[in-house]
């Protein structure tokens, strides 16, 4: 890049950290000493804006359950780490396609090899946001909060009506005036200045990794702490199931097989079935009527 295109980033990552002045000069295992201790700081930086992100998820799930969609931007670190996460809702939550995109500058071949210029395309952002609508959430990542992709796709999103939220490691990021909710995580200095796929990341993995599954939670696609929207493709799987059944009730293995092939295969109406003690047809209609939510269908009768 030539001087005149140069851009000076003005952020705590970017800042030189006191703490690790001498990490070339201490060998493996004090370099990797101060790495930990940069990374425990992490955990208490996220606690900080949890109020914030209470907030987007209840919006986030207020939204998805009207049929509205989650979409993520980001560049970079920050964009393989939005990727990741909404890859694997699908495994874990038997999320349909679609409900949650990630998209990342540059595209896919931008995953293993930098796309010179993508992140620093406002154009690209607002073109890969064009189908964000009124009743979507956009969420733009980027450690400094001021990556021009995610400001055009933050743009795009907000002229379409579509609920906001920005996702840095800088409390004063510059595009938080684009977010109705901006999550500024303060994870300071890098202990290498400027590698923000270090705290930057492991935060924004943490901020993410709790949206969407509080969300999921909110969505029923949880029973206490136990997976119950897993769909069975294979043996292995199915086994998965019945531990799950054998988890939530305490009763055999033998019993909670039989309670799934008469539910069909379907595992929450396997267990609203076996915890209140009804056939299949009532489990479903239970649970139709909680909204497909187990603990509901378990406490309300459907008349």
């Amino acid at each position: 890049m030539s001087p005149s295109r140069s851009v000076r980033v003005v952020s705590p990552t970017e800042r030189r950290n006191p703490r690790t002045l001498g990490i070339d000069r201490v060998g493996a295992l004090g370099a990797l000493r101060l790495l930990n201790a940069e990374d425990a700081r992490v955990p208490e930086a996220v606690a900080a804006v949890l109020p914030q992100l209470a907030t987007v998820v209840e919006g986030t799930a207020e939204r998805l359950r009207a049929g509205g969609r989650l979409h993520y931007f980001g560049a970079g670190t920050s964009g393989r780490t939005a990727v990741v996460d909404a890859a694997e809702l699908g495994p874990t939550f038997s999320l349909p396609p679609g409900i949650v995109v990630a998209h990342h500058a540059g595209g896919p071949a931008a995953l293993v090899t930098a796309v010179e210029g993508s992140e620093d395309s406002e154009e690209l952002g607002a073109a890969d946001a064009a189908d964000v609508g009124a009743g979507d959430v956009a969420v733009g990542i980027a450690a400094s909060g001021r990556t021009p992709y995610v400001a055009g796709a933050l743009r795009a999103a907000r002229a379409a009506g579509a609920f906001t939220v920005l996702v840095s490691a800088n409390p004063e990021a510059p595009l938080a005036y684009l977010a109705d909710v901006h999550i500024g995580v303060d994870t300071g200095p890098e202990a290498i200045a400027g590698s923000t796929r270090l705290k930057a990341a492991s935060a924004h993995k943490l901020v993410l990794n709790g949206l969407s599954t509080a969300v999921m939670i909110a969505l029923g696609r949880t029973y206490s702490n136990l997976m119950v929207e897993v769909s069975a493709s294979n043996a292995k799987l199915r086994g998965r199931l019945v531990t799950i059944l054998m988890e939530a009730t305490g009763l055999a293995e033998e019993r909670c097989a039989q309670a799934l092939t008469g539910a069909d295969g379907e595992l929450k109406t396997a267990l609203v079935c076996l915890l209140a003690d009804c056939g299949p047809v009532e489990g479903r209609r239970r649970l139709t009527a909680a909204g497909g939510r187990v603990g509901d269908a378990l406490t309300t009768r459907p008349v």
